[in-house]
């Protein structure tokens, strides 16, 4: 039948489809291929559809009539729409917009007509393909079959299954997408942010970079600026120093002058002098009438002429050279010659007469000697008298002092044994610690400003007062070791004294400074002060004053050794060194005396005033002198403390001073050898002087208000 091929061909025709090629695969998603893999190809009609659809479009009314029927009541005009729709349109989507039709039923009738059209075309192809010149009427169209329909409507909805599905897919991918975007649009917001920050930062970092460029350049230009100003100071400091050198020449040419000046006028008066003396000389040799004489005369006057001649150029303003003076007084020595060749010649004349008168000249001189014995007889039992009740050693009071002091010391040095011989090396280091604690403080005492000794004396008290120094590096306190303090305290007045027997006998000044330290700490800790004099009495026991005698039993080196002598394997230190240091000690005792510390409480007595510098004194006076040693340390103790013993004593003193010159100092000129006349000759000079303007000097180095405001 007709019908039945028309529906084999039709499914032949779908089969051969493109749509009808679609194979169901359910492992798509596993190969990670598309859904629509296999939809998603371009449609389009066959170049021989125009020739089908002219062919449908002359179709008798009774087919159309048959195919309204057969749609089950749909309308005549829609197989004219679709039909108009495909022959004017060259793409599926125009059959797609056909199809979206307002209800449903028209969807379904469409369809169908679509599916007879199919045919239709798959006929006519046959045709034109089997007979292409002769054009015979189209094949009548048979309606489909139930299965047939079925089939399509199957086909249908499968489509429209596979366009939800996909339609949903492509929702989804969507979504996917917006969501990609949206964390991608809020990644570049981030970034944005986190580049401006950094930007923001990076100006910051720019601008406080340019801040500090700016402030060094500032603080470069500042240093620059003060560094002129510096520059400008030392430059005015060198002209100022450069005009006072510059004075000072001129004070020091000016005073060359006037010395030049004064040294010419006594060069003047010294040859004025000597014309005078050649002059009388002469006219003494012009009286003699005796003729041997003449030749005397003749040179004198020459020397007269010639002495003339220097005395001229002199008158005419300009002061005599030393070669004018040489040439008066070589005359003035020829002419002394001549006059003591005259002289002699007339002692020959006359010692004719003197032999006539030997005789009587013996017994007169035998006579002189025997008054002279008398006269040394006495004078020597004066001199016993005089030397009557002086001491050969100190008073009882006055050793027993020095007894008590010494035994103090021992006391002390007992005391902290058993740190001064520890074994074990933390102590040995802190022993260590501790005496460099005390004594660097004490080396480093000057003259050099008043803030540097504040600084000295604050560092010791603080160390005696068991708190924590700063030595070597590290802090070091007396508490660390319970006979620390004993340690300290003999430590630095040993330091004291050996610095007074050093360094003051170098350097006589150095005893102030030195001296106003020590008497602030001993007037803070009264110990101190005990064995700085205990240790002062050991090395100078004439500090004293003490001569202490040889007893039964001692050796040569021991006494040497209490007199305060140095004894080595070398033997006995010189005489020279002996005196030095004892004089660099006394002068260290003599400025303790009259010194206190100038921030110090100021209530209450020194706590070793000139009233013992006084005792000091006086009990010098009481003892017998010794040769040399007395006349240095009088020296010495008077040159340092003269000054402030006569400004507190006044009269007193000036008799005691008047004593030692009358009465003590030919005793000490009685026990000098002729090697030991310098100190001698010093404390006679000092006291000449000091006698006759009846004042004193204050001591050279001295410290000043001027000094302890530096």
């Amino acid at each position: 039948m007709p019908a039945e091929n028309l529906r084999w061909e039709t499914l032949r025709a779908l089969k051969n489809s493109s749509k009808g090629q679609i194979k169901f695969d359910p492992y798509w998603s596993e190969r990670g291929e598309d859904i629509l893999a296999g939809c998603k190809e371009a449609l389009s009609l066959s170049p021989q559809s125009g020739v089908i659809l002219e062919r449908l479009a002359s179709f008798p009314l009774q087919k159309s009539c048959f195919l309204s029927s057969s749609s089950g009541g749909s309308s005549p005009g829609l197989f004219d729409e679709n039909s108009a729709s495909l022959s004017s349109s060259g793409s599926v989507s125009d059959l797609h917009a056909g199809r979206a039709a307002p209800s449903a039923a028209a969807s379904l009738n469409a369809e169908r007509e679509q599916a007879v059209v199919d045919e239709a075309k798959d006929e006519d192809a046959e045709e034109d393909v089997g007979d292409v010149h002769s054009p015979a009427s189209p094949p009548a169209i048979s309606l489909l079959s139930p299965k047939a329909m079925e089939t399509d409507g199957r086909i249908i909805k499968f489509e429209e299954e596979q366009r939800e599905k996909a339609k949903m897919a492509l929702k989804r991918r969507q979504e996917m997408h917006e969501r990609l975007v949206a964390v991608v649009a809020s990644s570049e917001s981030e970034q944005l942010k986190r580049f401006e920050e950094f930007m923001e930062l990076k100006q910051r970092q720019e601008f406080q970079s340019m801040r500090d460029m700016m402030d060094r350049e500032t603080k470069e230009s500042i240093g620059r600026q003060e560094k002129l100003k510096e520059e400008q100071r030392h430059r005015m400091k060198i002209i100022n120093l450069r005009l006072r050198e510059a004075e000072q020449q001129r004070l020091r040419e000016a005073e060359l002058q006037r010395q030049r000046q004064a040294d010419g006028r006594e060069r003047l008066r010294n040859l004025n002098s000597i014309q005078e003396e050649i002059l009388q000389l002469n006219q003494l040799m012009e009286p003699s009438t005796q003729t041997s004489l003449g030749s005397y005369c003749t040179r004198g006057n020459q020397l007269c002429s010639q002495l003339s001649e220097v005395v001229r150029k002199t008158a005419e303003g300009e002061f005599p050279s030393m070669e004018d003076m040489t040439v008066a007084e070589r005359a003035l020595h020829e002419m002394r010659a001549l006059m003591q060749e005259e002289v002699a010649k007339a002692q020959d004349k006359k010692k004719r007469d003197e032999e006539q008168e030997e005789q009587r000249r013996k017994q007169e001189e035998l006579q002189a000697l025997q008054e002279a014995q008398k006269k040394a007889a006495a004078e020597s039992a004066k001199e016993k008298a005089k030397r009557k009740g002086l001491q050969n050693s100190a008073e009882e009071g006055t050793l027993k002092w020095f007894k008590e002091l010494q035994e103090s010391a021992a006391r002390c040095a007992q005391a902290f044994e058993q740190l001064n011989a520890a074994k074990d090396a933390q102590a040995k280091k802190l022993k260590l610690e501790l005496q460099k604690a005390a004594s660097i403080p004490v080396c480093q005492i000057s003259s050099n400003s008043g803030s540097q000794l504040r600084d000295i004396f604050n560092r010791l008290d603080k160390l005696l007062a068991g708190r924590a120094v700063v030595s070597g590096g590290r802090n070091v306190c007396t508490s660390q070791h319970p006979q620390g303090l004993d340690f300290v305290s003999f430590k630095l007045a040993e330091k004291f004294v050996k610095q007074g027997e050093e360094e003051v006998a170098s350097h006589h000044e150095a005893a102030f400074p030195i001296a106003v330290v020590a008497s602030g700490i001993w007037e803070v800790h009264p110990r101190v002060g005990e064995l700085i004099l205990a240790h002062l009495h050991k090395k100078c026991p004439y500090a004293v004053p003490h001569y202490p005698p040889m007893k039964d039993g001692t050796t040569v080196d021991d006494y040497q050794r209490i007199l305060g002598y140095r004894v080595d394997d070398s033997g006995v230190e010189g005489q020279d060194s002996f005196l030095k240091r004892m004089s660099g000690m006394i002068r260290l005792y003599a400025a303790i005396i009259q010194l206190r510390w100038p921030y110090g409480s100021k209530q209450g007595a020194a706590p070793h005033g000139l009233n013992h510098g006084w005792r000091w004194l006086a009990q010098m006076l009481n003892m017998e002198p010794l040769a040399d040693i007395t006349a240095t340390l009088l020296f010495d103790f008077l040159e340092v403390c003269g000054h402030a013993l006569m400004k507190q004593y006044q009269s007193q003193f000036w008799k005691l001073i008047l004593l030692l010159k009358e009465e003590y100092f030919p005793r000490i000129e009685a026990v000098a050898s002729s090697g030991q006349m310098g100190s001698v000759i010093r404390l006679q000079q000092f006291l000449e002087t000091s006698l006759q303007s009846r004042q004193i000097r204050p001591p050279k180095g001295q410290l000043t208000s001027m000094f302890w405001g530096s």
